[in-house]
């Protein structure tokens, strides 16, 4: 399987999809054509936690990915959380979240805990006996007339060519 990098980003600017381009370039994937997948950690990946993530193929190329992402209209902040819990196996599951608060919020913390919540509820649902999640969460503070967006990414693998 290879390596799963966790990037996280925060970006802001004149649009939700100008912010949501810097926190991808915060985190080293905004290159990529990302194509999210439903959170399942196959068993013989490596996951490796980095700042940026490192270069993972030719511009354009179609990256698999997990992604936890909010957006907000400033004044405010936006907070993303993703977490993964594994078995003795290897295997294991990904649970995102995001959400939004007013400038005292703390909307990374909430998200984190939704994380939380939802990889018991996963790995129960499974009958999996996951070790205890590890949880990484990135805020994006937007102020008056911007946008703000914090994303946190899995990235699988490295990106293939799409034609």
């Amino acid at each position: 399987m290879g390596t799963i990098h966790v990037a996280s980003g925060a970006g802001t600017g004149p649009t939700p999809m100008a912010s949501y381009d810097a926190a991808l370039a915060d985190a080293g994937v905004e290159n990529y054509n990302l194509v999210a997948v439903s959170s399942v950690v196959p068993a013989d990946a490596e996951m490796a936690v980095v700042d940026r993530a490192p270069d993972l193929g030719p511009v354009g190329g179609r990256l698999t990915v997990v992604e936890a992402r909010a957006t907000v209209a400033g004044p405010g902040s936006a907070g993303a959380a993703l977490g993964w819990s594994r078995t003795a196996g290897g295997e294991g599951l990904f649970y995102e979240s995001g959400g939004v608060g007013g400038a005292e919020g703390d909307p990374d913390d909430r998200a984190a805990e939704r994380v939380r919540d939802g990889l018991a509820a996963g790995l129960d649902l499974r009958d999996w006996d996951g070790d205890e999640p590890t949880v990484e969460t990135r805020r994006a503070v937007a102020g008056d007339g911007e946008h703000a967006t914090a994303v946190v990414v899995a990235a699988y693998g490295a990106a293939e060519p799409i034609c």
